[in-house]
């Protein structure tokens, strides 16, 4: 019996052992919340999370879809998020003569609440393990197109069924790259109304010089209210209001939605990215912010519309450069290769392991050299930034796949995707023509460029005309600003879409058949193999390592963890908090100018706050994109902070954690609730989050 259990327990260590060298180190995960990290936080921190305490957490988080994460932090429905994940809110709410995002905002009173164009947010309320249902449907699959087509079909058959049960929004979720699929049931809000967000200057303050750096000075801070049939929502589950934040060594957690890393793809993968992919895409943004940066030169107007768009790129440049930076690194990309080859070699060993998994690897590698020119050709077939030309694509597609049965359907317009599908496409956010028609121009001579005179998408859209032409009679026009014109033309299906004459329906009409034709190669010739050897990949990780692993960010919810603490930077140290001792002083150095302005209330009541207060803290937590707006919670599930950068030598954390460097960055809670009392006359909302 003692042997048996010692060998256990051997077994037991080992296993940990190896999980920790190929997944790094204590602090490392986004960890779905069905296997929370409970043995690796017993051991290092000595807290173990109970099932109570991650359920309250679970449902206190929301997810912000038009990118971004954030939680209740009140009983009435307050949501708090960043600045810069509400702009885009702020600016669909502006006009030329109230420009939000400039000036900020505050709602004293319910009835001053303005609520978001188009904003829903989501709560996690349920989690299912599909795996068993999903593998079943492609048992008989005797190809891996046939086991594409199978997947898909029973996952959309999953989704219904759940719609039609519960009335919530269902998604089937792929977890380690298809070795798990879980069903995440959602409550969805829609009535989201602004209650309070800083001047842009004070929250992004130190502009794009600053960003994904650190030390930071940023009230990157938001809140909006979430309705119910007219009235507040009433949260049972919020965080409660800690506003002495966090302090150095404390052990803090963030609950939020990472949109996607790559740190379980191979290392063929990570080359093709590093040679093809981010090459590509960096050219584009570098293109699309040259001809934005032109169209705001025109004037006041023009600027304030481009201006959120032209931070979306400039944010993304800064990241993608960072990522790009690590592939380019040849130590991680070393340290990559090392672990994936001792995977294999542990398969390698046992020979029925071996004959399951062990062509996975040469398969992907196979796929990523076959067509790097039809791959090509591909990214410059389509638009780049024209929200018309989306809308009008989508309802051209909308008409014609609702006639089909679900499981042949394009995804995104399964039965149980269309309310959300329809919810985008009658948004009531303005369309400016002339932003348009820049915009399209810019695209569509991108293309020309990429593809050639004599490519058939050219062809089709430019027939002999210049992108300009072309460009200027589409945006002006069509009728696809009318919400009421698109909505006529969703309500009266595909008799209404054929016999509609709008320029961009006509040609979208024309275009499908091609765009459609690359979606089925892509399906036919890449997908269905790629996700069946990645399947193979993930099921040879879960037969070495287990669950001691977490999966690749998904947009889902995830719960990361770590310390407060600083880091070692340029031959000395950051510290772990800034004050506002640092704000006024970074201020006065570049003599309040450009992005280093304070809005002219900071100067006013300069004598009111008190400078030693804490403003931006890091911790050792483990984030993403999308984690932005995340709750920095403690064990009692306080919020002592909100997640809204990671510095610069996270980066490459895209690929591979590294503890040392990697930090998040964070808006401490004694800064927000300094700033609402002392500066912004919000000491009412203040009262809410502090329960007072």
């Amino acid at each position: 019996m003692q042997r048996k259990r010692l060998i256990k327990l051997i077994t037991a260590a080992t296993v940990m052992l190896l999980a920790a060298a190929a997944f790094g180190t204590p602090d490392e995960g986004m960890w779905t919340f069905d296997n929370p990290p409970l043995k690796l936080l017993k051991a290092t921190y000595g807290f173990t999370p109970t099932q109570e305490w991650l359920d309250h957490v679970r449902l206190a988080s929301v997810r912000f879809m038009d990118g971004g994460s954030g939680s209740f932090v009140s009983p009435d429905g307050l949501v708090m998020t960043n600045h810069h994940v509400a702009v885009g809110q702020l600016q669909k709410i502006s006009t030329p003569e109230q420009n939000y995002v400039a000036t900020g905002f505050y709602a004293a009173t319910p009835d001053q609440e303005i609520k978001s164009s188009d904003l829903e947010v989501n709560v996690l309320v349920d989690m299912k393990n599909v795996t068993g249902r999903v593998e079943q449907a492609i048992a008989g699959a005797k190809s891996d197109q046939e086991k594409l087509k199978a997947r898909d079909a029973v996952i959309a058959e999953i989704e219904q069924e759940s719609k039609e049960k519960t009335g919530l929004r269902s998604n089937v979720v792929s977890l380690y790259s298809g070795g798990e699929y879980w069903l995440y049931v959602y409550k969805e809000y829609t009535d989201v109304r602004l209650v309070f967000a800083p001047e842009r200057q004070a929250a992004y303050y130190g502009g794009d010089f600053d960003n994904f750096t650190y030390p930071r000075y940023d009230l990157d801070v938001a809140f909006f209210r979430v309705y119910e049939n007219g009235k507040p929502v009433q949260s049972e589950h919020f965080f409660a209001w800690n506003k002495e934040g966090a302090g150095e060594d404390d052990l803090v957690f963030v609950s939020g939605n990472p949109g996607s890393t790559n740190r379980l793809n191979t290392y063929a993968q990570l080359v093709y990215q590093r040679d093809y992919q981010y090459p590509m895409t960096l050219g584009l943004i570098d293109s699309w912010i040259g001809a934005l940066r032109e169209y705001s030169s025109k004037g006041e107007e023009q600027e304030r519309r481009a201006l959120v768009r032209i931070f979306g790129l400039e944010n993304a440049k800064k990241a993608m450069t960072g990522e790009f930076g690590g592939l380019q690194d040849t130590s991680l990309m070393n340290q990559h290769k090392r672990k994936e080859e001792a995977l294999r070699k542990q398969i390698a060993a046992d020979p029925e392991m071996q004959q399951r998994y062990g062509g996975a690897w040469e398969t992907i590698e196979t796929l990523l050299a076959s067509d790097t020119d039809r791959i090509n050709r591909q990214f410059y077939q389509g638009f780049f930034g024209s929200r018309l030309t989306g809308l009008a694509i989508n309802i051209v597609r909308y008409a014609a796949e609702v006639t089909k049965p679900d499981a042949e359907r394009l995804d995104g317009y399964h039965e149980a995707e269309l309310e959300n599908t329809r919810f985008g496409l009658l948004s009531p956010a303005p369309i400016f023509q002339d932003m348009e028609e820049a915009t399209l121009t810019w695209s569509l001579g991108l293309s020309q460029k990429g593809l050639g005179d004599d490519d058939a998408f050219i062809k089709t859209v430019l027939n002999g005309k210049t992108p300009e032409h072309v460009a200027a009679g589409l945006t002006k026009e069509t009728k696809l600003y009318d919400v009421n014109f698109r909505k006529k033309l969703i309500e009266g299906g595909e008799k209404a879409v054929k016999a509609c004459k709008d320029p961009l329906i006509v040609l979208m009409r024309k275009l499908d058949p091609l765009l459609r034709e690359n979606i089925e190669w892509n399906r036919e010739h890449m997908q269905s193999a790629f996700e069946s050897a990645a399947e193979k990949i993930a099921r040879a990780r879960f037969a070495i390592y287990g669950k001691d692993i977490y999966p690749d960010a998904t947009f889902t919810l995830r719960l990361s963890y770590g310390t407060v603490t600083g880091y070692p930077m340029n031959g000395t140290k950051a510290p772990c908090k800034t004050t506002l001792y640092g704000l006024y002083d970074r201020a006065v150095s570049f003599d309040n100018e450009g992005d280093f302005m304070l809005p002219r209330r900071f100067w006013d009541r300069q004598d009111r706050v008190d400078l030693s207060t804490p403003v931006n803290f890091v911790s050792s937590c483990d984030i993403i994109g999308g984690n932005s707006g995340s709750p920095v919670i403690n064990r009692k599930a306080e919020v002592v902070g909100l997640i809204f950068d990671g510095n610069i030598e996270s980066l490459p954390g895209r690929f591979m954690y590294d503890e040392r460097i990697n930090r998040a960055v964070a808006v401490h809670t004694a800064y927000i609730s300094e700033a609402l009392r002392h500066l912004y006359d919000a000491g009412k909302l203040a009262d809410e989050l502090e329960g007072n």
